[in-house]
């Protein structure tokens, strides 16, 4: 069976948290989750994210999907 090739997709908390002037622990306490899952999200170590705790973090950080995330071009490509 062939490796899983690892996720482009990128979270931007740290720079929509100190856009909101707000602490990681603020926002996991407003989104329902622990500061350790939320620090995973952050540092691009999760390998999925759950509709609906993407739907509380939009809400908390009043921001769209598209402006959490981004998804970075393959290898090679610019």
């Amino acid at each position: 069976m062939a490796a899983e090739p690892e996720h482009r997709v990128r979270l931007h908390l740290d720079r929509l948290l100190a856009d909101r002037g707000m602490t990681l622990a603020e926002l996991a306490d407003r989104v329902g989750i622990t500061t350790v899952n939320l620090s995973i999200l952050k540092n691009d170590r999760a390998k999925a994210i759950r509709f609906s705790t993407l739907t509380r973090l939009c809400e908390a950080l009043r921001c769209q999907p598209g402006d959490l995330m981004t998804v970075d071009p393959p290898d090679g490509e610019p």
